[in-house]
């Protein structure tokens, strides 16, 4: 699914540029994809969708301390969590666009979450909302540790 997912940033700008999900759907066949990730990855979109429209309507304050249940722990798993909380006290996402990480999250099909997987669902979040992140934020999703220059 993760790889679907990955395949329509790299080629569509924003969610509402690609086709409707069949003409979608055989195109990413097309490409090579099965159809269990095509499914599971436009479900998930879908969800994305429906999440970014209540968006306008979640208010979560900025001051406000999230506690995190027993079963979203174990969804996350340690290195997810604390990655979450670095791009959260780093001022990457809001606490809005935590909890639209958050609901993705319990809609991946994986528990616990891994740490690329959960960088995906933080760039499809940006990404269905419009926004990119800055460079070093990128550099963060995209590069592995052992592969960058410390200066």
């Amino acid at each position: 699914m993760f790889d679907v997912l990955v395949y329509l940033y790299e080629h569509y700008w924003r969610p509402d540029a690609f086709p409707d999900a069949g003409l979608l759907a055989r195109k990413l066949t097309a490409v090579g994809f099965e159809s269990d990730e095509i499914t599971d990855a436009l479900t998930w979109l879908d969800g994305l969708s429906q999440v970014t429209l209540g968006a306008d309507t979640l208010t979560v304050s900025d001051q406000s301390t999230r506690v995190y249940a027993a079963a979203e722990m174990d969804r996350l798993g340690e290195e997810a969590f604390g990655f979450l909380c670095f791009l959260e006290t780093a001022g990457v996402l809001t606490p809005t666009r935590r909890e639209m990480v958050l609901d993705r999250i319990s809609a991946s099909p994986t528990s616990p979450i891994a740490l690329d997987d959960l960088k995906i669902i933080v760039l499809m979040v940006f990404w269905s909302t419009g926004q990119e992140p800055d460079a070093l934020v990128l550099d963060e999703l995209f590069t592995e540790p052992s592969e960058r220059v410390f200066h």
